[in-house]
């Protein structure tokens, strides 16, 4: 759907920022993503990797981060911040605040969620032919919580910052049933799935360079993959 991604990302960013520009509020940290790195070149991304995207919604970050440059070199007094996040999953540990898409999910870990719940049969994965491992998409996957403190320390970094380009993940890359079989192993459930082939846009492997988010933010994860299982499957318990 990429004209509601259009409509919702870049045109709501833009008249977002009219908005902060008329009320003298000039201070962002902006949701970027990985996506903006494409299909990587090499690995681990840095922030100095060119930019593409493979998809509509890469696309749409792309545009937003150019627009946020461009502010920025019109006016001194904007300090922003592009969070460039990997893939966010898990939930708080009270189980309190979690992920609940409506429909069919786009990403794994809410698939893994409702497989595990019963909602679905299977998990479909979507390609198994990449050149990784054992052949399935290899992503940085990084706790909800640990992205919410690297906001943190974002906005208290803003005021030194005039417009900056920042990785949050944890330098580390888990495939696909990498992710499964540790949800498995973690929570003593067992998780179906099919292998399909791949879907138009996405790439074979993706994980940050952190070491920016280190020395700029003084920012790292502490929490594992078996963290994000956990706290996943406990806040899906408790939704049900």
């Amino acid at each position: 759907m990429p004209l509601s991604y259009y409509d919702n990302n870049v045109v709501g960013t833009l008249r977002l920022l009219e908005a902060m520009n008329d009320c003298g509020v000039r201070s962002i940290v902006f949701s970027s993503s990985c996506t903006v790195y494409g299909d990587p070149q090499r690995l681990p991304l840095t922030e100095s990797h060119p930019l593409s995207a493979t998809n509509p919604y890469g696309q749409t970050k792309l545009a937003i981060e150019m627009m946020l440059r461009d502010l920025s070199r019109s006016d001194e007094r904007w300090h922003i911040c592009m969070l460039r996040y990997f893939n966010p999953v898990g939930a708080h540990e009270s189980a309190l605040i979690g992920e609940d898409p409506c429909g069919v999910p786009n990403n794994l870990m809410p698939f893994v969620l409702k497989v595990a719940a019963g909602e679905f049969p299977e998990l479909g994965v979507w390609g198994s032919d990449y050149p990784t491992p054992d052949g399935t998409g290899v992503r940085d996957y990084i706790h909800v919580v640990d992205l919410a403190v690297g906001h943190v320390r974002a906005v208290e970094r803003l005021p030194e910052m005039h417009c900056e380009a920042i990785n949050l993940g944890t330098g580390r890359g888990s495939s696909v049933l990498d992710v499964v079989r540790t949800f498995e192993r973690v929570n003593g459930v067992r998780i179906p799935y099919a292998l399909r082939d791949r879907r138009p846009g996405d790439i074979a492997a993706a994980w940050a360079d952190p070491t920016l988010a280190r020395t700029r933010l003084g920012w790292q994860t502490e929490r594992s993959l078996d963290d994000m299982c956990r706290d996943a499957w406990k806040w899906q318990r408790a939704s049900s």
